[in-house]
């Protein structure tokens, strides 16, 4: 039976700013049943799906993705914060709550065709993901599914990501911003 995984999610009240409950994923990677159980949720998910590859959005996204990258017997490709990859890159910018941020690839971590299922821990607006979908895209890949174990569905993003033609698989939500 799958458990709801919002039992191992605390929630961090005017974090990082007044008026934001932060949904604090940390606690579920501390609980061994927990992570088991978010992997293994994912994992089922996504078998029924053929890819070539996980790209895996810095930083939480690291974590889960190598491990679901495991599981499916896929290879794992970061898609890092700029200036963390030590080969060469390309980049994009996206805009974030309260300013921009840029976020990188290596130029050969994708093969042309590749069919990619994109990761990261949370949606919520959903421009660190429409990033991400953009670099996989420019390096001739194609995601054909995102993943995400949380969704703030009030905030849009897994729409957003809907509206590129992504299809987008979450374990679950939380409502309130």
């Amino acid at each position: 039976m799958k458990q709801n995984l919002t039992q191992y999610i605390r929630t961090i009240p005017d974090f990082p700013h007044e008026g934001i409950l932060f949904r604090d994923i940390t606690t579920l990677f501390n609980n061994s049943q927990g992570l088991r159980e978010a992997v293994d949720q994912m994992a089922e998910a996504m078998s029924e799906h053929h890819f070539d590859q996980v790209a895996g959005l810095e930083a939480r996204g690291f974590m889960m993705g190598a491990a679901l990258a495991y599981k499916l017997e896929l290879g794992f490709t970061m898609i890092r914060k700029a200036g963390k990859l030590p080969g060469a890159t390309i980049s994009q910018d996206y805009d974030l709550e309260y300013g921009k941020a840029t976020l990188e690839i290596h130029d050969d971590a994708i093969q042309a065709g590749q069919k990619i299922l994109l990761f990261d821990d949370l949606i919520a607006t959903g421009g660190t993901a429409e990033a991400g979908i953009n670099l996989i895209e420019r390096l001739g890949g194609h995601v054909t599914m995102a993943a995400f174990i949380i969704d703030l569905p009030e905030l849009g993003g897994r729409k957003k990501i809907e509206a590129l033609g992504v299809p987008t698989h979450v374990l679950c939500e939380f409502n309130g911003l």
